[in-house]
């Protein structure tokens, strides 16, 4: 679906960030629970541009994103790739600014129209339309995951300020952050509200909707058959299994947990042996607006001494009292009203060693991940409450892992 066009000119937002996604507002198109994102419309002619200024958030991961009205990514600028003003640093790629003044985290970006340098921070939107009296919609996005205070969403840090700069800079328009964010259903005044709305209501469903190949058994994990069309980030893949529920019937899912940095703990991300920058398990209703039910982060899943994990999703009532070992980390199944459900394992960032195990080796190989990603694969099965009470995963799973 081609980007809706506007009068030819930029449109100036009201505010910035208008509008906040997470596991609470706007959920939808199966976000992750741990991780909130921060959307700007936009819409650039052939000499502007879009400036931001800000701190790096004290965060596992954060990034800036731009995608057209299709929710395709157009472009992306990641977190160890913004360079640091003069005098500052990023801890991104050197921890030692943690302990620095406050003004070592600072960082300077451009969103620029057509061909951008990511060594200048500049992050490409949409070009200027062929038709002189159109200028395409785009959306530019921030994402933080995992902060380090959970009570702060963007790390610590206030939101990027912007500033529209219009005609080469001959016009610079600062823009103050919104003070509340709120739902698209209500920004039907103007184009980018009208297309907010249009965008949620039809483009999410149905790229959704065909986000998994037919003909799978449930309670298998395998690559999706495409993410187009539902915001997709780079650094991050994911492999899904669908689910149907069935009462006293649980899943079982068990495998291999890679090493993370846990910043929570006060590790780094620029620590060695790391095998992947985050990973998590989400549940997620199958039905349009394809919310997230409840993800197990990294940090928040429980391993046993091998690092393996095992998760149980249940309803309230399915959930066995076994389910309370130390090693099993429980998902809930939602509202059985919604008998679907797709559960989702992600990997952002493998390392260069773990690459090869990686759900985004099996990806780019479009390879079967059971195969490729070896112990790391998540193995998922059907099983009754009372086998679960019985003997635990080995129950269900044939004794194996």
């Amino acid at each position: 679906m081609a980007a809706p066009a506007v009068p030819a000119g930029p449109e100036s937002p009201a505010c910035a960030w208008r509008f906040m996604s997470n596991e609470t507002v706007l959920n939808v198109a199966f976000p992750d629970a741990n991780a909130t994102y921060w959307v700007l419309p936009y819409a650039l002619g052939g000499d502007d541009r879009i400036e931001l200024s800000g701190d790096y958030p004290a965060a596992r991961y954060f990034s800036l994103n731009t995608y057209g009205t299709d929710l395709n990514t157009v472009d992306t600028l990641r977190d160890d790739q913004i360079v640091p003003d003069q005098g500052s640093g990023n801890p991104f790629t050197d921890p030692s600014p943690a302990e620095s003044p406050e003004s070592a985290g600072r960082w300077h970006a451009t969103v620029v129209p057509g061909e951008a340098d990511h060594a200048l921070n500049q992050i490409r939107a949409l070009p200027t339309g062929a038709a002189s009296q159109t200028v395409p919609m785009g959306f530019l996005i921030i994402r933080v995951y995992v902060p380090d205070d959970a009570a702060s969403s963007p790390g610590g840090v206030p939101l990027p300020k912007v500033a529209l700069a219009l005609n080469n800079g001959a016009t610079t328009i600062p823009i103050s952050t919104c003070p509340t964010p709120f739902d698209p259903a209500d920004a039907t005044d103007g184009p980018m509200g009208q297309a907010m709305e249009a965008t949620f209501d039809r483009l999410i469903a149905g790229a959704a909707s065909g986000a998994f190949p037919g003909n799978v058994p449930e309670a298998t994990f395998v690559n999706p058959a495409s993410t187009s069309g539902l915001f997709p980030n780079g650094d991050n893949k994911y492999i899904g299994a669908g689910l149907t529920y069935q009462p006293g019937r649980i899943v079982v899912v068990r495998g291999r947990a890679p090493v993370f940095p846990d910043t929570r703990a006060g590790v780094p991300v620029t620590e060695p042996g790391q095998q992947v920058r985050y990973w998590s398990m989400c549940q997620n209703d199958q039905v349009s607006p394809y919310p997230v039910v409840a993800c197990a982060a990294d940090f928040q899943t429980n391993l046993d001494a091998r690092g393996y994990y095992t998760y149980v999703v249940a309803a309230p009532q399915d959930v066995p009292a076994a389910a309370s070992d130390p090693t099993v980390t429980v998902l809930p199944w939602g509202s059985t009203e919604v008998p679907k459900k797709v559960l989702f394992l992600r990997h952002m960032l493998p390392s260069p060693g773990f690459y090869p195990q990686s759900v985004q080796a099996s990806q780019a190989a479009n390879s079967d991940p059971a195969t490729t990603m070896g112990e790391y694969y998540p193995r998922a099965t059907y099983c009754s409450r009372a086998a679960f009470e019985a003997g635990g995963y080995r129950a269900c799973l044939d004794g194996n892992g």
